[in-house]
């Protein structure tokens, strides 16, 4: 056992949670720039409509996140658990496996979202010149899945090992050079900025998806690429922990499409571009609660694996409670100036002025997100992922579908706007009573 495990089961919570997480936070922030800046850059560089156009295709592109959670997550989990039991014969394959699903996946995701992703579009309620613009930037973002993938998944396993600040490196190097191209090549192509921000973001994956190949090939002591193959002992396993991952992503797609689709029905393209802005800050809110989550993933998982229950609940409390303070870093001034912030996505003047309540409704309970985060994570890492599973499920299609149906419906347009604290006020009180009736039966 090397030195980053030993510290996973002997380390106090709150050094496992500034040594893992921080880094962890650091690279998601990076990385979570660059679809906001590819949003404020499409607003200030070619306009409102640029703007609704890559924001109504960003869900789209959850597709290869959800690829890379589901074969990531589920990897870094049997890495995490592997090395707490001290089975290097399970740590031998992980990358191996990861590999053969990779590719796989993303050869499917790319011909199939290339032939498609105009009719995917039009469930949203694109059409016209959204749907063209949309259409342009959804088919160069396809055609870099293999990259997005493999760096995304191997990086999850990255940190399944403990190497935390490693993995913030490679990630910022791509979330930098995204950041750097996404000006430059939308005002070099013109009319065609769309896809130069496309291009600078398949760019910005495929030379972290480079060092990140280099890492595992030359640098990595635990985990080795070895031969890839499907490792049929592995793989249910896998799948099973990864698939509420996945879920969490590829169904955003689902709740997506009815948040987009009820705003064009409700208040035409202006609504959806508030819509584009709103859904583009929420998620790089979640994008650190997100890291943190990453740091309790390995911690959770090791000392689970070495059956050290107590030290299990006393690392999930003080990264809970450490997840709401961050949480209220971004909801304290979020609420407070959030007029200021939807500017910079260059909004017109009466969008604008529709902007700021409905934004802050929809943002109203977010500092409580940490909470369902570390909640789903913690089921993940301990491999319970039906209940992950089951959590996710609820939040974005068997609560939000209904919701989202019935109360526009009835209370009106505005309403819209209240189904996400709604849904997700519920899911979280949900979480707490499950977590809280597994802790009671770990001994």
């Amino acid at each position: 056992m090397n030195k980053n495990s030993k510290e996973l089961l002997t380390e106090q919570p709150l050094q496992i949670l500034i040594k893992l997480s921080l880094p962890a936070i650091l690279g998601m922030i990076v990385i979570g720039l660059y679809p906001l800046m590819d949003g404020i850059f499409a607003g200030q560089i070619l306009g409102e409509k640029a703007m609704t156009a890559v924001g109504i295709a960003t869900p789209f592109t959850y597709i290869n996140t959800g690829i890379a959670t589901l074969i990531g997550v589920g990897s870094a989990s049997l890495l995490s658990r592997a090395i707490g039991e001290g089975n290097q014969r399970t740590i031998d394959k992980v990358m191996g496996n990861l590999c053969f699903w990779v590719l796989l996946l993303s050869t499917i995701v790319t011909i199939l979202g290339i032939l498609f992703c105009g009719q995917l579009l039009m469930v949203f309620g694109a059409k016209g010149e959204l749907l063209d613009l949309s259409t342009r930037y959804l088919r160069i973002i396809f055609l870099g899945s293999l990259f997005v993938n493999f760096a995304q998944a191997a990086n999850m396993v990255m940190r399944g090992e403990g190497l935390m600040k490693r993995a913030m490196l490679i990630m910022s190097l791509g979330a930098g050079i995204n950041i750097v191209l996404d000006p430059v090549l939308m005002i070099m192509f013109k009319e065609h900025g769309v896809e130069g921000a496309a291009i600078a973001t398949v760019t910005a994956q495929f030379i972290q998806a480079v060092f990140t190949l280099w890492y595992f090939k030359k640098k990595s002591e635990t985990v080795k690429i070895g031969l890839m193959r499907k490792e049929k002992e592995i793989t249910g396993e896998m799948f099973s922990v990864g698939v509420s991952a996945m879920l969490m992503q590829v169904l955003t797609i689902i709740q997506q499409s009815f948040l987009y689709s009820q705003a064009f029905r409700y208040g035409g393209e202006t609504s959806a571009a508030i819509m584009a802005v709103s859904l583009r800050i929420q998620a790089f809110s979640f994008i650190p609660l997100w890291g943190m989550s990453q740091g309790l993933q390995p911690a959770i998982g090791a000392n689970f694996g070495a059956k050290q229950y107590n030290r299990v609940k006393k690392i999930f409390n003080v990264f809970t409670i450490s997840s709401i303070v961050l949480a209220a870093c971004f909801w304290i001034p979020a609420e407070g100036f959030a007029k200021q912030i939807l500017n910079l996505f260059g909004l017109s003047d009466e969008t604008l002025l529709l902007a700021v309540p409905n934004f802050r409704i929809m943002y109203s309970i977010f500092i409580v997100y940490g909470i369902m985060i570390m909640i789903m994570t913690f089921f993940q890492a301990i491999g319970d992922g039906k209940t992950a599973g089951i959590l996710v499920m609820l939040r974005q299609v068997i609560l939000f579908i209904p919701t989202m149906i019935f109360l526009p419906h009835i209370f009106g347009a505005q309403s819209i706007w209240y189904v996400i604290p709604i849904v997700d006020g519920i899911v979280i009180l949900l979480g707490l009573q499950r977590y809280f009736t597994t802790v009671k039966k770990m001994k």
